[in-house]
């Protein structure tokens, strides 16, 4: 098949909504989902603040199977709020996982996989978001004892603040082209900084430091795909069959801590060349 025909018959992933994520990713026929907008739990605190509520707080949990393997898929909708994190979206994706846990010490092989299209912390919310990014994160550390623990960051919003650090915990992590990956957005990085630092409008030079080309080649994520559907059901299953290979990313911080000691106050300015090679070993 030539690159065009491949291109034609691609049908995109970033352009689907959370929900439709979490179907395409499950085996046709098993997606369940777990305290929809019908339930009507939504957050308690927006209301009061004159903001509109969504009937499930901007996020999609379901339970089904991936390959026949049972499984758990938490979306984060990015339409909504920025796919910010507060009290009830929070803890929808933590008691996902706390059962997914709960199933594996049961003998069920319940694996995880999160769609993180998220800015972080609902500031909203506040307090309550943060306790509930930590308790994402705790349930993340708990479960992968088990079975994988896979994070997607696709576009358009990214994946920011305390949610970066949930998708730093995971067993393996998956970006697209459009994805970006980052403790700060460009927006805060700028205010905080001033323009001269970071252009939150250069569009090429933010892509060129967070994008998921550039964490890729940064040995911060495990896959690199196109936009596209079935090339990135492909790539989940082969991560979830995949055997364990030492120990987690998150665990591995003497090898980051010692690329980091090279970028002391004598070190010339990197351009983003520069740093993939020195993330990935190469001489300088």
């Amino acid at each position: 098949m030539t690159d065009t025909a491949r291109l034609l018959e691609a049908r995109s992933f970033v352009e689907l909504g959370a929900r439709q994520r979490a179907r395409e990713l499950l085996d046709a026929g098993s997606f369940r989902e777990l305290i929809g907008p019908f339930d009507r739990v939504i957050s308690p605190w927006l209301v009061q603040q004159g903001i509109v509520p969504q009937a499930d707080d901007g996020v999609v949990v379901a339970k089904g199977s991936i390959n026949g393997q049972p499984a758990v898929v938490a979306a984060i909708e990015g339409a909504f709020q920025g796919g910010s994190m507060g009290e009830v979206g929070g803890a929808k994706i933590a008691g996902a996982l706390e059962l997914a846990a709960e199933d594996n010490r049961q003998g069920i092989p319940t694996c995880a996989v999160l769609l993180l299209e998220t800015g972080g912390v609902r500031l909203q919310e506040a307090n309550l978001g943060l306790a509930a990014i930590a308790e994402i994160q705790a349930a993340i550390v708990e479960l992968r004892q088990y079975q994988p623990v896979i994070g997607l960051v696709a576009g358009p919003v990214g994946c920011f603040g305390g949610m970066s650090i949930a998708a730093g915990l995971c067993s393996h992590l998956i970006v697209t082209r459009e994805a970006r990956l980052g403790l700060n957005g460009p927006q805060v990085i700028e205010q905080e900084a001033g323009i001269e630092e970071y252009d939150s409008r250069d569009r090429p030079f933010i892509w060129s430091l967070t994008g998921g080309e550039q964490r890729m080649a940064s040995g911060l994520v495990d896959a690199y795909v196109a936009d596209d559907i079935q090339a990135i059901r492909e790539t989940l299953q082969g991560l979830l069959n995949q055997p364990e290979q030492g120990l987690p990313r998150s665990r591995r911080h003497a090898w980051f801590l010692e690329r980091l000691a090279r970028l002391g106050d004598d070190c010339p300015q990197l351009d983003a060349t520069a740093v993939r090679a020195l993330y990935q070993g190469e001489q300088q």
